[in-house]
């Protein structure tokens, strides 16, 4: 072996890229899949993103009808419904029924406020394009959305979506044990802040002063543990020296670029996308700049996570 090839080995395995299989368990241990009666369920992939079809989100959903769309998207963490054309009110009875819905202190809102309007342009860019979950900045940081295309481009514009709940298990077990405890300090200047005058800024900062998360979240329900820092909101790890923290939420955040962690949706008018915010991080792909990309999205209050 020459010197450059063992530098190079060296260097990859102290950086934890390391090629070769990687854990993708889509379900808590000892849990079984099991079939879906009320919908056909396709999955695009073994391990996140399932379209479901033959559910209109136009139409009442029932008790049952419900019970298999939470089971499913506990299952598969995000769910594609296509050819959706809802109006604002049905966007919101679906999504309400999962819970109280937020109102976005710094984003345009349609034809109500609860849904968020993402108009983009040539004279808006979408900024969306680095991996986040959504409002970790809450004290209640969103259960999960649903966002609908209005216009989409002839090409691009795509969302991806990684499973963090399989980003942390595949952490060497000595990563995991160092991050098994740890908080960090979640800040909505760092994306919103930019926009506002000092007056403004202070006035959102006592409104939405700084939170503490886990690093690692569990899971309400699902019990599985997920990593829970992001590029957008994640200030800093509690107690640790900045460099430090700097290094570690680097090395966190890369986490969810793995390929084998994704799912890939290519939109089309009137398709309608369901996240579990507390499993996920999400990406919109920004690659049709100068072209229209039209979505509308509603948000459900979560819990706090510990």
């Amino acid at each position: 072996m020459t010197q450059s090839t063992a530098s190079t080995r060296s260097r990859i395995a102290d950086r934890r890229l390391m090629p070769g299989p990687r854990v993708l368990r889509r379900l808590p241990e000892g849990v079984e899949s099991a079939p879906y009666a009320l919908f056909d369920l396709v999955p695009q992939g073994d391990l996140i993103g399932a379209e479901i079809r033959g559910v209109s989100l136009a139409e009442p959903v029932g008790p049952e009808l419900f019970a298999e769309l939470d089971r499913a998207l506990l299952e598969w963490k995000v769910l594609v419904f296509r050819d959706q054309p809802i109006t604002p009110a049905q966007h919101c009875a679906f999504a309400r029924l999962w819970g109280e819905l937020e109102v976005h202190p710094f984003l345009s809102h349609g034809d109500v406020p609860e849904v968020v309007r993402f108009a983009k342009d040539a004279a808006s860019v979408g900024v969306e394009n680095i991996w986040h979950t959504d409002v970790t900045w809450r004290e209640r940081p969103a259960l999960g959305s649903v966002l609908r295309a209005v216009e989409v481009p002839e090409r691009g514009g795509d969302t991806v979506w990684a499973d963090m709940a399989a980003a942390h298990d595949a952490l060497p077990a000595d990563l995991r044990e160092r991050v098994a405890g740890l908080t960090a300090v979640h800040d909505f200047t760092l994306a919103f802040g930019h926009g506002l005058d000092a007056e403004q800024l202070a006035a959102k900062r006592r409104e939405f002063p700084p939170v503490e998360h886990p690093v690692v979240r569990t899971h309400p329900v699902t019990g599985r543990h997920t990593l829970f820092v992001n590029g957008i909101f994640t200030d800093h790890i509690v107690g640790l020296p900045d460099p430090e923290s700097e290094e570690l939420l680097g090395l966190l955040f890369r986490q969810a670029m793995t390929p084998e962690y994704q799912f890939r949706l290519r939109w089309t008018p009137d398709t309608v996308a369901f996240w579990d915010n507390r499993a996920t991080q999400h990406y919109a792909v920004n690659d049709y700049h100068p072209h229209v990309r039209v979505m509308e999205r509603a948000s459900i209050l979560g819990d706090r996570p510990y």
